[in-house]
């Protein structure tokens, strides 16, 4: 048998072959590459290839099996591990289950979201959940700021604010603005207030249009609703009975005329900021709107058929229109602020609320004209609003 050489620094000779060895050259120590394993051992997998792998199947966090697929293939690379492929396929399927979360998120994820924020506020006295037709109080009385509890109560008693219309608004993802949310908010409520309450002059003279509106974090969450509120303008001031005068409480008759007059009250809501003297284009456009919605007054209180008593009265309502509407055309083709006003206050002479008086005292609607308004319209809109977001 060899013999190994000596420990020392010299190198060790090569053993010469003894007479019962079968080998040639038979080695002093094992020949094994690693360490002194009989066996080859593989390369490790690599614990993260395996996370993202799992991670992109199941979907749950695709952001975090894409973060994990990449540093993967990073350490691979690196140390020589095994697992490429996992954390290629991990990288893939979470990237896809990323996007598919964003794409959902952007869409129907988050209006599912608030649709079910809103089902578990319903009982619980949220601001989010007021529909049409209900009464509620404000936490401090005011109708101004933000809130997210109200206290809902009957219409019958005493109340803040009753809810006569709702819609929502339209858009990107991206929160439009408080000025844009709050202009169409405006607009829209005070169209939508004569479906309520079609008969302006029923309307006590402190009452007003609030809305409330979504906030930029609720928007962030789907939130769209703009709901529309009357309450009262004074402080402190309050609500009592409900305003709601439509369909379910007024005759065909009644509804004919109001839809009629209506056509001039909406026209009038569309008055622009500023007067001839600083936005005169503003002001004729005003004009015409307003020429062209007596005239369409005009035509609908002639068209319908009225009961015998009604039919004098409205007959002259309808007469009155039509001399007031060429008043507007004339403001609508003023050239200065001096030929508007002189059509303006020809208007005003020509405005009165006894026609419209008797005319209504025949179809049993109110008889009081609001306050400051010069015949049947219900006066400007927009001017003194105030909005609670919600």
């Amino acid at each position: 048998m060899s013999i190994p050489p000596p420990p020392g620094p010299h190198q060790p000779q090569e053993p010469q072959p003894s007479a019962q060895s079968p080998y040639p050259h038979p080695y002093p120590y094992q020949p094994w590459g690693q360490g002194y394993s009989p066996y080859n051992r593989p390369a490790p997998v690599n614990a993260l290839a395996i996370a993202s792998l799992v991670l992109g199947i199941l979907c749950c966090v695709p952001a975090l099996g894409l973060l994990f697929g990449l540093i993967a293939l990073g350490q691979i690379r690196r140390k020589g591990e095994r697992g490429k492929g996992m954390a290629i396929a991990g990288s893939v399927l979470s990237s896809v289950g990323l996007a598919l979360w964003v794409l959902v998120l952007a869409t129907n994820g988050i209006s599912a979201f608030w649709s079910g924020f809103k089902e578990a506020a319903q009982d619980n006295g949220s601001a989010y959940t007021l529909t049409k037709g209900e009464c509620f109080d404000a936490p401090d009385g005011s109708l101004e700021g933000v809130a997210y509890d109200v206290d809902k109560v009957p219409c019958a008693g005493r109340h803040d604010g009753e809810v006569f219309a709702a819609f929502k608004m339209s858009g990107s993802p991206a929160y439009p603005g408080d000025e844009k949310v709050t202009r169409s908010a405006d607009t829209r409520c005070y169209a939508l207030r004569y479906v309520y309450a079609m008969d302006v002059w029923a309307v006590p003279a402190d009452v007003d249009v609030y809305y409330l509106t979504p906030t930029r974090q609720s928007w962030r969450y789907g939130d769209r609703e703009v709901t529309c509120v009357f309450g009262s303008t004074e402080d402190g001031g309050s609500l009592t009975g409900s305003l709601r005068n439509d369909g379910r409480s007024l005759d065909a008759d009644q509804i004919a005329y109001l839809n009629a007059v209506n056509i001039e009250n909406k026209a009038l809501d569309t008055q622009p900021v500023h007067g001839p003297d600083d936005d005169l284009p503003g002001s004729t456009d005003w004009a015409a709107r307003m020429s062209a919605a007596l005239d369409e007054e005009a035509r609908t209180l002639r068209g319908h058929t009225w009961p015998s008593g009604a039919r004098g009265p409205v007959a002259a309502v309808a007469k009155e229109v039509e001399t007031i509407r060429k008043q507007w055309a004339r403001a609508a083709a003023a050239t200065d602020a001096d030929g508007f006003y002189a059509a303006y206050d020809r208007i005003m002479v020509l405005s009165t609320p006894g026609r419209s008086v008797t005319a209504r005292k025949a179809l049993g609607l109110a008889t009081t004209p609001p306050s400051g308004d010069a015949r049947d319209g219900g006066g400007g809109g927009g001017g003194d609003t105030s909005e609670l977001q919600v």
